[in-house]
């Protein structure tokens, strides 16, 4: 540093501090020193020894600053120098950019002093290539980490995909507990429960008259044996008989074992032949088939339910339930499920289907309760009734005494009279049926037939078919 910036670092009076030890300081405070001019030029340019990277930077000596920084870092050096002559202001430190022709852009945080009577600018920098390189490296990483990430979901959802969409049953066992950590919908199903409460269970407590410590031992063995010859065993929950082909692996470092789970008793697992058939009838049948859960909210239906209610896409009646679609709405639902439950299936259930469009059309529904499944529900077949009304109510009921009174009319009655008694008749069997099928409901029995509790009353009083009791 030359005579002339040396006094310009310790001012015009006499120094505070010896001019060489200042200079040294200066030098040895930051990687590398400026000193700017009121004019903005710079006068000296110190380098810190022990920081060499910097190179020979005699060159920006009598150049303006704003050719030796970027011309964004200049905008924020002149409003920083502006901020130095505010009352109160405090020095800050300012990150700059700087060229050169040797070197490629590099920045540079510094801290602003005015120094001297002319008010000169010390600029006392630290060179942050190494905090901007690790920057960069963090920034890599994280990308290789989102990478890595991306990768991780893709695989299991490829996985996810591979467990649910392959017919066999597969369970996935850690070796050091014993206990399941991942199966399918096929496994859960063979062994009688719901895949969140068997994942965490220990796999031998699945089968009968199993030990733990011995039931893990004998799959290992036969897995390294490569026997081809399955485990026979029998479920617990479903007591049906499977075998087991147990593999064992590696991941991650930790022993699992892969068991694939055959049915071994084949009456208890349809045939492929039986099961493409069924599917083929689900498809292409021509009566419509619904399935519902527990609460009687649609599942699944073919497309001849969707014809048969006016809707354009499964999606469109998919989690709906099924009495949005009857006739006598819930009381209609609640009567049909309450006795699929009872009895386990109802052959035949005359009611009306309401369309989208509000078109009501009769039909038949027979109705099953399906048990042997992780999440029971209904299976219900129903079928357009509305080109054989004709023909059941000419027929109803001819075997009837009310009907035979009915016929034998004919001859000595008028035809109104004939008419009224008919009336009566229908009226008696159709009260009589809803009140058997709501199981003496009265609340039920009065909505499924569309009337108030206190007329189906006067029904009941006027053909007979009060008790006692109620009276």
């Amino acid at each position: 540093m030359n005579t002339d910036t040396k006094h310009l670092l310790t001012g015009a009076s006499m120094p505070l501090v010896d001019p060489e030890l200042l200079s040294e300081i200066v030098t040895t405070a930051g990687d590398i020193s400026l000193l700017l001019t009121p004019e903005g030029r710079v006068a000296a340019v110190t380098v810190n020894p022990d920081h060499p990277s910097f190179g020979q930077l005699e060159g920006w000596i009598g150049r303006p600053v704003s050719e030796v920084i970027t011309e964004e870092s200049n905008e924020k050096l002149v409003k920083r120098i502006a901020s130095l002559d505010k009352p109160g202001s405090r020095t800050r430190a300012i990150e700059l950019n700087h060229v050169d022709q040797a070197m490629l852009e590099f920045p540079v945080r510094y801290s602003l002093h005015r120094i001297g009577n002319d008010h000169s600018i010390l600029m006392v920098g630290r060179d942050m290539r190494p905090v901007a390189e690790m920057q960069q490296q963090l920034v890599l990483a994280q990308f290789a980490l989102e990478r890595d990430y991306e990768s991780q979901r893709e695989m299991d959802t490829r996985y996810r995909v591979l467990m649910e969409a392959t017919r066999d049953a597969v369970v996935l066992v850690a070796m050091s507990t014993g206990r399941i950590i991942d199966l399918n919908a096929a496994a859960a199903l063979i062994l009688g429960g719901a895949r969140q409460d068997l994942i965490g269970a220990a796999i031998a407590q699945e089968f009968e008259g199993r030990r733990r410590g011995e039931f893990l031992e004998n799959l290992s063995t036969i897995a390294a044996a490569d026997s081809v010859n399955p485990v026979e065993l029998v479920v617990r929950r479903s007591q049906r008989k499977v075998g087991v082909v147990p593999k064992l692996f590696r991941a991650a470092g930790e022993r699992l074992m892969l068991c694939r789970i055959e049915v071994s008793d084949q009456h208890g697992a349809p045939s492929p032949g039986i099961t493409e058939s069924v599917e083929h009838l689900f498809h292409e049948g021509v009566d419509a088939i619904v399935f519902l859960d527990q609460d009687g909210n649609i599942v699944a239906g073919n497309e001849a339910f969707l014809k048969l209610t006016d809707s354009t896409h499964m999606a469109n009646v998919r989690g709906r339930s099924l009495a949005d679609f009857l006739a006598r709405g819930g009381a209609d639902l609640r009567v049909m499920l309450d006795s699929t439950r009872r009895a386990r299936q109802v052959r035949l259930y005359l009611t009306r289907i309401r369309s989208e469009f509000s078109v009501e059309v009769p039909v038949e529904i027979s109705a099953t309760f399906l048990t042997d499944r992780p999440k029971p529900g209904f299976g219900l077949i129903i079928r357009d009734a509305s080109r054989s009304d004709l023909l059941r109510k000419s027929g109803f009921g001819t075997g009837e005494d009310g009907m035979r009174s009915v016929i034998e009319l004919v001859g000595s009655s008028t035809l109104k009279d004939i008419v009224a008694e008919t009336t009566d008749v229908v009226e008696k069997m159709c009260i009589q049926t809803a009140v058997d099928l709501t199981r003496n409901n009265r609340v039920a029995a009065a909505e499924m037939l569309g009337l108030s509790r206190q007329s189906l009353y006067v029904k009941l009083r006027k053909f007979g078919l009060l008790s006692r009791e109620d009276d």
